[in-house]
């Protein structure tokens, strides 16, 4: 097992290797995020409003 405090010394030199996003590319992912989840709700809407559809004619058919 390793010395902790080498451990320690080794996650600090990666964490310096890390690459962060830039303010843009962070505000260009959120609005995606959001963009998509907007038109997935809108397509899930969609989608329930026309089985809802379907589902009233076979139950008015089968009375």
């Amino acid at each position: 097992m390793k010395n902790p405090i080498k451990f320690i010394q080794e996650v600090k030199q990666e964490a310096f290797k890390v690459t962060w996003p830039t303010w843009k590319e962070t505000l260009q992912g959120a609005l995606m995020v959001f963009a998509m989840a907007v038109v997935m709700s809108l397509f899930f809407l969609l989608l329930d409003q026309v089985l809802k559809f379907f589902l009233e004619i076979l139950l008015k058919v089968s009375i």
